[in-house]
């Protein structure tokens, strides 16, 4: 299936990399920052994510080979274009030591099991939770936004090993998270890859 792109987004990106050069980036990473950039029109995002290509590779090929895609919220969910997405946060409930969104992650794991790639936009505390189970993840997105807890859990997720998109800061959100997702759905699929 052929992604038509809109004359906005292509006047869009061009302006961007008029004030931003990305042409350094492996092919992934690229896209990756770029659809970043352009979600949150933020430049400082290209110096603030934190990734690496060969994870990328092998998420771009789980996703296109129809891993799951689990999300901590409907906003991320709602960013999400030409995928289903699994969203446990209406079933969840908050508990002593737990969270709504930590308890929802917890459902989606008990749904989906290992192998997921695994977006998380909004709570720290969805991140926080993923890194406590044994989800063996295809990629984990993990893009909180927030002063409370969203340095913390991305500093983790980095610390993890897990193959992983996040950023330095207190930015992210759900925009950006679904962004991120995006560029991998919207990259090519190689030969090598299908093959």
């Amino acid at each position: 299936m052929i992604r038509e792109v809109h004359p906005i987004e292509v006047e869009s990106y061009r302006r961007m990399r008029a004030r931003l050069d990305t042409s350094h980036f492996p092919p992934l990473t690229r896209a990756v920052v770029e659809r970043v950039v352009h979600s949150a029109a933020d430049l400082e995002y290209a110096d603030d994510l934190v990734m690496d290509e060969s994870e990328l590779a092998a998420a771009h090929a789980a996703l296109h080979g129809g891993a799951p895609v689990v999300v901590d919220v409907e906003m991320v969910a709602a960013g999400i274009t030409r995928r289903e997405t699994v969203c446990r946060l209406r079933d969840a409930k908050a508990g002593p030591g737990l969270t709504r969104s930590a308890h929802a992650i917890r459902l989606a794991y008990e749904q989906v099991g290992p192998g997921a790639l695994w977006v998380i936009g909004n709570a720290p505390t969805a991140l926080e939770e993923l890194l406590t189970l044994d989800a063996a993840p295809a990629l984990v997105i993990g893009l909180p936004v927030g002063f409370v807890g969203a340095v913390e859990s991305k500093a983790a997720l980095r610390e993890s090993g897990l193959p992983a998109v996040s950023n330095v800061s207190e930015k992210g959100g759900s925009a950006v998270a679904s962004a991120a997702l995006n560029a991998l759905l919207y990259h090519p699929v190689s030969t090598e890859e299908t093959s």
